[in-house]
């Protein structure tokens, strides 16, 4: 039989675009033997050209970006689309995080989300309106039976905003493993950003680490670069000698509008043989606080600077590693000069490599000087204990071994009912938080519902009374003594008055904030009748928008704000409309 011309000429013509398009995801895949869907999705917005404020798996605090944040112009209202068939998988509504948000299960196996939405298309919004009502909360997380919400690839299911702990309008957008719930770099998945411009090397540093454990008493030298366009070298020849580990600080940026993104992978060679491949293709949320480990993190906090380290700590469950040749630490003993290379790459492929000679001594290394301390493996659960604290160390909190020190300072003036104790230092990260116990000095009973524990700056840690001892579970180490509040939170009308005609009015505004423990609960009455508040984390401000709920005439208004100690505070008025 002979094929009809025009139909084999066609499919010809799709398998050449098919191969060019499966050939150019192959070159952005450099370290993954990953497949990946690259004809199914469709962009998010139709901005042109795309441009990201944030990149995958950039540098944030205490987390790895989960996904691209594309630009929208410093402006809020534009139509966000499904990028492919499916169904709203969930519909969450948060006081801050991504604020309000989408997810659709697609086909193909693989979720999209976008997150800091101005607001729900039309459908959408009244579905989450009945549930916060049904639920009385404003915050919801549900997740619709698959049948409830079918959406169609190109079909407008919200516009784009500033929702939630957005730093400025733009959209957040993932695409995530239905199954394992992995979020993985967008950019496999053919959504094109325009780049051709190399990643930046701004920094190289060397740590001398010898057979020790990394922590903020590590020797570390910043090494001179010079260099641009892709091409950097560094200022001269290094003299090293023994067990190190290397460090660079690195950006990148795309075409057009771009912001100071993050790089893809950072890979380094000794000799021609590959020691450290990090490649941010996906990682599990469980793992994201794991960047604290990534990076020198006493220097992040001294200073800000992201300094990747190109070794890992063994108690760094990240899987983003390959290649590794003890752990990226290097012995330098063999008076030989040897050729270190780095190679920084972006998503797209664009790559800057940074050459420089090592030359190795030979001499003895003079052991270090460690301060004393109590020694916790990293491997296992630790305790510490004495007549006024109990730390418990679930396994899984350290990333290397621990020279744990503690010490116990006098009790603070005013709000107090312990002494501080100091546990380790603020410059050791942890990967999930510790159990603290501190024994309470003469709590009256009517205050012991009303303790919890704080750190030296007064941030509240929670926590609660049991058998003589305030417990919580901070995140960080730090100092931290028992103190109580008593007071309940505060309630500002922004709008409103007593009598006031909200005729002409959408909204009656408030800002509501708490001088300690923070804000448990919200609740608004209108004629007796529970009314939907909204609230915004980052400005404190607390609304209600008005609907067929409330008719014309007089209205009685209670709004009631509770605290995480159980301390309330009531608003009542009286209001037209």
């Amino acid at each position: 039989m002979i094929k009809n011309p025009i139909q084999y000429k066609l499919k010809f013509l799709v398998s050449i675009c098919l191969l060019f398009a499966s050939i150019f995801v192959q070159a952005q895949q450099i370290f993954s033997t990953n497949k990946y869907p690259i004809t199914d999705f469709r962009q998010p917005l139709d901005i042109s050209p795309p441009a990201l404020a944030g990149s995958f798996g950039e540098i944030r605090g205490n987390h790895f970006h989960s996904g691209i944040d594309f630009r929208t112009n410093q402006r809020e209202g534009y139509p966000v689309y499904a990028v492919a068939d499916g169904y709203i998988s969930r519909l969450r509504v948060q006081n801050s995080g991504f604020g309000q948000a989408l997810y659709i299960n697609h086909p193909n196996g693989f979720t999209t989300v976008y997150g800091h939405l101005q607001r729900f298309a039309p459908k959408i919004a009244t579905i989450v309106k009945n549930l916060e009502y049904e639920k009385k909360s404003f915050e919801i997380d549900e997740f619709p039976d698959a049948t409830l919400i079918p959406v169609h690839k190109g079909e407008i299911i919200a516009w784009s905003g500033n929702r939630g702990s957005s730093g400025g309008p733009h959209l957040h957008f993932e695409i995530r493993d239905t199954k394992t719930e992995e979020t993985i770099n967008p950019q496999f998945f053919g959504i094109i950003i325009p780049d051709n411009i190399p990643p930046v090397i701004h920094g190289l540093y060397v740590y001398r680490l010898n057979g020790k454990s990394f922590n903020e008493n590590t020797p570390k030298q910043a090494i001179g670069i010079t260099g641009a366009n892709g091409n950097y070298k560094t200022t001269g020849p290094i003299s090293l000698t023994g067990e190190v580990g290397f460090g660079i600080v690195v950006t990148d940026r795309h075409n057009g509008l771009s912001g100071t993104n993050g790089v893809y992978s950072i890979q380094l060679e000794v000799d021609g043989k590959k020691i450290y491949t990090s490649a941010l293709e996906r990682f599990a949320f469980e793992h994201s606080k794991a960047i604290n480990s990534h990076i020198d993190y006493p220097t992040y906090l001294n200073t800000k600077r992201s300094i990747q380290k190109s070794f890992v700590e063994p108690g760094n469950p990240l899987k983003i590693y390959s290649g590794l040749v003890n752990s990226g630490r290097i012995n330098f003993n063999d008076g030989a000069s040897h050729q270190v290379r780095y190679t920084i790459t972006d998503s797209k492929g664009n790559s800057s490599v940074l050459p420089f000679t090592v030359n190795a001594g030979t001499a003895p290394i003079a052991a270090p000087v460690i301060p004393a301390g109590i020694i916790y493996p990293y491997n296992k659960v630790n305790e510490f204990n004495n007549d006024d604290i109990k730390v418990v160390f679930p396994l899984g909190t350290l990333y290397s071994d621990l020279n744990f020190t503690y010490k116990k300072l006098p009790k603070p003036t005013g709000n107090a009912w312990s002494a501080v104790h100091h546990i380790h230092n603020r410059y050791t990260p942890l990967h999930i938080g510790f159990d603290i116990s501190i024994k309470a000095d003469n709590l009256p009973e009517n205050l012991r519902s009303k303790a919890l524990i704080v750190n030296s700056n007064g941030s509240s840690q929670g926590g609660f009374f049991e058998n003589g001892y305030v417990k919580a579970t901070p995140k960080n180490f730090g100092s931290f003594y028992i103190a109580t509040d008593t007071l309940a939170p505060r309630i500002i009308p922004v709008n409103i008055a007593e009598g006031k005609n909200m005729a002409g009015l959408s909204k009656i505004f408030f800002k509501i904030s708490d001088n300690l423990s923070g804000i448990k609960s919200f609740n608004g009455y209108i004629d007796g009748k529970w009314a939907l508040m909204e609230f915004d984390t980052k400005t404190a401000t607390l609304w209600h928008s008005f609907d067929e709920r409330t008719a014309s005439g007089k209205h009685t208004l209670e709004l009631v704000v509770v605290d995480m100690k159980e301390n309330t505070r009531k608003y009542t008025t009286t209001f037209f409309k």
